[in-house]
């Protein structure tokens, strides 16, 4: 899985991960009162970037369907975070690595998934003979 386009999906998740566990680790260690709700997905959209990255890289088919469903949990927050922040602002004092579908990383958190999940079901391995 991490042969070609695997390799870039690797190493922009692993940017991901390092980019929103410091952003994370920041915010919560300095500004936390402020946002909590904001900081707090920041922290979980570091933790699914690690685990999507370990889960490239590690291989295998079972590491390949968490990897997409977490692409596809990932892909939803990057939704319901995105359109909660353009339709409620007030409810995000800080943004999140998700608001605004990720404008704040060049919209990377919004197709990244997307990606993932493309990536993910082509690389998929040889499927047995149907019985029959």
């Amino acid at each position: 899985m991490v042969t070609g386009p695997g390799l870039l999906l690797v190493w922009l998740y692993s940017v991901m991960s390092v980019g929103a566990v410091s952003r994370s680790v920041y915010q919560i260690l300095t500004d936390f009162g402020t946002a909590p709700l904001a900081h707090s997905l920041s922290a979980v959209a570091a933790v699914v970037y690690a685990f999507i990255t370990y889960t490239l890289v590690r291989g295998g088919e079972t590491a390949r369907r968490a990897a997409l469903v977490c692409c596809a949990a990932e892909l939803a927050g990057v939704l319901i975070v995105g359109t909660w922040t353009v339709l409620e602002p007030s409810a995000f004092p800080d943004s999140t690595v998700w608001s605004e579908y990720g404008m704040g990383y060049l919209f990377i958190p919004v197709l990244l998934p997307v990606t993932g999940m493309l990536w993910l079901r082509r690389s998929r391995g040889p499927q047995p003979a149907a019985a029959g």
